[in-house]
């Protein structure tokens, strides 16, 4: 990777962040233990673009940690990168000596390095790790059923929840972090109905009729598939997305039939997600993980 490549990737990452209305550099900061980036080996916090950049990571992904490793200082450490996971580029600037010559004194030129690091989450063994607390209530063995039989990989990390495209994956807060089951359970149903979205899934395909519409589309698809699970599962079923409101008026008065569309939809995911629905009991059912 060359230099204009690196300046390049992480500018337009930073412009994307600025068109979408989030300053990379205006974030959340109390949401993760550690405010300011460092690396977990030499406790040292990184700074400049690099203190931007993995911050910026740290809450796209919702990692709750904002300790970063490479692969050889994890090794180091007794731990590994998980299988799947992608690692961040940042960069390091080091001097380089040139010799004097008959034209010139000597001097020191700043030599541009890329690395590759990984957030703690992202690492099994690494110790130092932050503390899951107990579950302060009764996991819903209905709404588990549901989460197993599926088949998706959940992970419990962070302060975000969302299903990430990819890898595959659902991505929720600790379910301590939760007010009630309730809420946890409506927020996981939420987001499995996106994943059932997927290619190799049900495939929904949205764009050709609702073009820019389709990922407010998607979000009601995903609103009603977890009010239908959270009715089958007999649980109280909690509006996970507010803001999404005004986008789902414009697109229903747009198009008449859109809330059919997404009703049918989110019927599919339901059906989708039940073929397997077996309700146990809480001994015999394990969280999801």
């Amino acid at each position: 990777m060359n230099d204009i490549d690196i300046y390049q990737r992480i500018t337009n990452k930073i412009i994307a962040a600025l068109e979408a209305g989030t300053p990379p550099w205006v974030r959340p900061w109390g949401s993760v233990d550690e405010p300011v980036p460092q690396n977990w080996l030499s406790r040292q916090p990184y700074h400049g673009i690099n203190q931007v950049v993995l911050s910026m990571e740290a809450y796209d992904w919702g990692y709750s940690r904002n300790g970063w490793l490479t692969f050889k200082q994890a090794q180091a450490l007794g731990g590994q990168v998980r299988k799947g996971e992608h690692g961040v580029n940042i960069i390091y600037y080091s001097l380089r000596e040139i010799e004097e010559k008959a034209d010139e004194p000597a001097h020191k030129v700043p030599l541009l390095k890329v690395f590759t690091v990984f957030n703690l989450e992202q690492l099994d063994g690494v110790t130092d790790t932050l503390p899951v607390a107990a579950n302060e209530w009764t996991p819903h063995a209905a709404a588990e059923s549901v989460l197993f039989h599926s088949g998706a990989t959940i992970r419990h990390q962070g302060y975000k929840a969302f299903y990430s495209t990819v890898n595959d994956w659902i991505y929720l807060p600790p379910q301590h972090l939760f007010a009630d089951a309730e809420s946890y359970y409506a927020t996981a149903l939420h987001e499995l109905t996106h994943w059932t979205g997927h290619t190799d899934r049900l495939g929904r395909k949205l764009g050709i009729r609702f073009g820019s519409d389709a990922y407010a589309m998607e979000e009601l698809i995903a609103e009603l598939g977890s009010a239908f699970l959270c009715a089958q599962c007999r649980i109280d079923g909690h509006l996970q997305h507010a803001a999404y409101i005004g986008n789902w008026l414009e697109v229903l008065k747009k198009d008449k039939r859109a809330v059919f569309v997404a009703a049918a939809q989110a019927q599919k995911a339901s059906d989708y997600l039940s073929a397997n629905y077996d309700p146990v009991s809480e001994e015999e059912m394990p969280l999801a993980a």
